[in-house]
This record gives structure tokens, sequence and C-alpha cells, in this order.
């Protein structure tokens, strides 16, 4: 395990974007390939959110339904996480994440043409196992390319191309729902889904593997080391991390989407907002959720992982419970949006940087993969629930009680995970 180390390089600019002026230009490349993967990553997944009510009326789904579609997505991409970050350990980074991105958009394109639900949940869970393992393996990518005083500015900022993605999903939903009839502009929606495989391209010939990871495969080779076991992350010495950082993320990723999902059919059912209307309800959401990242990259630097991830987790809390408990005027709501989107995406920037320090390099990928999906498969549970749990209570009720219950899980685990803030990675550690 890595102790802390101070900066070697005598860097003392603490500016958000400190980190990007000094990147040489591969590593420039890197955090764009990066960025940009993650920003059609959360621009399929949000897609299903955005159509789930055209979706439910189209084919008269329950809710609970509905929502279980978006949970077997994400179970999926629990384990295409862990398999993913297990496989990058073995074959490399930038040569998984080629994969994964393909993937995940040749699934989106294979939703469009979905006949009914049942097609349409095996296709979205197909889709899941690639969007798990691109966040896992590209937040490694990233973490291992820059040194230890920028990570967490560096990754988080990575982070928040998802709000871009999610900007850009409401903005094709705004486009094609108005363009065309719902019944095609839904499928329209998918294939533009396909679009991220364009950036396999530029991952091919711009995008180099972290020479630590290169290193350790190379020394693992030399000295006749077996492979390591996609278990070893079990191990005595490595249990009580992985248990905690499953955990944490479980409370990361299930407040994110126990919110995210079902916001769009709040905004509509609870509302009373048409698909046009709740345009700009979203766009401030989304505004928060960027500005959050983008403070929550700067504050991880700044004051700490640990701190980030408490600040945020209190302050997600209370603006949920306003948002959805409080007797407030369409308008106030809407202004709402913005600080609901900062804190309950913000700490989402600390999570790649924080997963990535708490790894030795040779169970890095396992290792972040698996804990992050982890969190992303248990917290996949909470989008049914609050589906399942509305049908015995309001809507926004559902997703204020699965919503507080994850944050309040972020909150306390995080009190028990280490600080990371400065851990300098090296072949061994």
């Amino acid at each position: 395990m890595q102790v802390p180390q101070p900066s070697t390089t005598g860097e003392t600019d603490a500016s958000l974007m400190a980190f990007y002026r000094d990147m040489n230009p591969p590593e420039r490349r890197t955090f764009w390939a990066c960025f940009s993967g993650w920003a059609m990553d959360g621009m399929d997944f949000m897609i299903y959110p955005l159509v789930i009510g055209t979706i439910i009326a189209m084919w008269q789904v329950q809710r609970g339904d509905a929502g279980l579609a978006v949970t077997l997505t994400l179970l999926a991409s629990a384990f295409g996480g862990w398999f993913a970050g297990y496989i990058s350990d073995r074959i490399g980074r930038v040569r998984t994440l080629q994969i994964t991105i393909l993937w995940f958009s040749f699934f989106s394109v294979v939703s469009a043409f979905a006949q009914n639900f049942n097609q349409l949940m095996v296709a979205r869970a197909l889709l899941g196992f690639g969007f798990g393992g691109e966040w896992a393996v590209g937040a490694v990518l990233m973490g291992e390319t820059i040194r230890a005083q920028y990570r967490g500015r560096a990754v988080g900022c990575v982070q928040s191309g998802w709000a871009i993605g999610w900007g850009l999903a409401v903005l094709g939903q705004a486009i094609l729902f108005t363009a065309l009839p719902p019944e095609d502009a839904w499928r329209a929606m998918f294939l533009v889904g396909g679009l991220p495989a364009l950036l396999v391209f530029y991952l091919r010939r711009h995008v180099e593997e972290p020479p630590i990871a290169v290193q350790e495969r190379t020394r693992r080779l030399a000295s006749g080391e077996k492979p390591v076991s996609i278990l070893e992350i079990f191990s005595p010495g490595m249990l009580r991390t992985t248990l905690l950082a499953s955990l944490f993320t479980t409370g990361c990723q299930g407040g994110y989407y126990a919110v995210m999902t079902w916001l769009p059919t709040f905004l509509k059912t609870d509302r009373k907002l048409t698909v046009v209307g709740s345009t700009g309800y979203l766009s401030l959401l989304i505004l928060g959720s960027f500005v959050g990242y983008l403070v929550g990259a700067w504050l991880a630097d700044r004051i700490g992982r640990r701190k980030l991830f408490i600040s945020f987790s209190i302050g997600a809390i209370i603006m949920i419970l306003m948002y959805t408990q409080m007797e407030i005027s369409n308008q106030t709501m809407l202004f709402l949006g913005f600080p609901l989107g900062f804190f309950a995406s913000g700490y989402l920037s600390g999570m790649g940087a924080f997963l990535t320090e708490l790894f030795p390099t040779h169970l890095r990928g396992s290792g972040q993969g698996f804990t992050y999906n982890f969190g992303r498969g248990i917290g996949a549970l909470f989008p049914a629930l609050v589906g399942y749990t509305s049908a015995q209570m309001s809507l926004s009720s559902a997703i204020a009680l699965f919503a507080v219950a994850a944050y309040s899980l972020l909150l306390i685990t995080a009190l028990f995970l280490p600080e990371t803030r400065g851990r300098v990675l090296n072949a061994q550690s």
C-alpha cells in the first residue's frame, strides 16, 4: 500500500487548471480522450432516463419495471467494470478502453431497434457491461498518467465530462422530440448513442499506455511472477480496503442514481411539466452538476478527498430534502436545481483519484474496477426500489428515502477510509 509522499516538483499552483498548463502533449491527449469517453458514456446512459416516460406510456410499462431496466444496466456494468479492470492489468489500459467504448456504442444502437420492453432491457444490460468498463479503465489511465499533486483536479475534470454528455442527451431530446413523433424520437436518441465508437480511432493513434503500468507488467514478467489473480483484492492485506471502498462507492452511486434516474419523471408527473417544458429545469440541474464537478476536482486537491466527500454528502442530503419534500413553487424548484446538481454530483470528482490511490499498481485495475462497479451494482438497485416503492408512497418521497440513505452511507464510510491526497504512485505501489 502506498504512503503519502510530498510533491518532488516544488509545485505550488493550487488553481483548478494548473495541471493542464503543465501537461506535456501526450498527457493532454490522454486527458481529452478520457474526458470525451466519459462524456459519451454519460450521454449513452442518460438517454434512457430521458425517454423512460415515453416508453412507459408507449408500452404500458410499470414504473418498477422501467426502473428495473436501469438496475439491470448498472448490475451488468458492475461485472463489466471488474472484468475490464482485471483485463487492463493484463493487456493494458488503452487497449481495454477501446474495447469497452466499441461495446457500449454498439448496444446503444441495438437498443434503438428493440421491438418490445424485454428486448430493450436485454440491450441496455449488455450496454452496461461495456459502460462499466469504460469508467474503470479510463480513471486508472488518467490516475497513472497524472502526477500526484494534480491527480485530484485532472481526474475530477474528466469526471465533469459526464455533465457534458448529459447536456448533449438533453439537447438531443429537445431537438428530436420537437422534430419527430415520440414513438420515433426515442429510437433516434439511442441511434445517436452509437457515436462514441468514433473515439476509438483517436485512441488508437494518439493515446499511449502509462509508463508505470508498462514497467509493472514488464517487471512481473521478468521476475517470473504468476499472473495476478482476479481474487487477489480479497487477500488479507487488501480485504478491509476493498470492503470499505465498495460500501463507499455504493453510497456515492446509489444516491446519484436514485435522484437522477427519476428526476425527469418527477418533473413530468408530480410537477406537470412537458418534455420540452422540463428542459430548463434539467439544464440548471446539469449546469450545477458541471460546476460541482469542477469545484469538487479543485477541492479534492485543496482540502483532501475525505473532507470533499463529507461536506458534499451533507449538502446533498439537505438539497434533496428541500427539493422533494418542501412545498415550493415551480419557479423556486427551477433555481434549486443548480445547488441540487452541485452537491449531488460534485463529490464524484474525487472518487476516481481516491480509488486509484487506494490500490497498488498490479491490482489497481481490478481493485478500482471491482469497488467502483460493486457500488454501481448495489446502487443499481435504487432506481428499481424507488420505482416499486412509489406505488405505496409519492415518487418524491421514494426518491428522498433512498437518496438520503445512500448519501448517509457515503458520509459514514468516508470517515473510516484514509486520506490519500498527495500519494505518489510507482510501479510497485
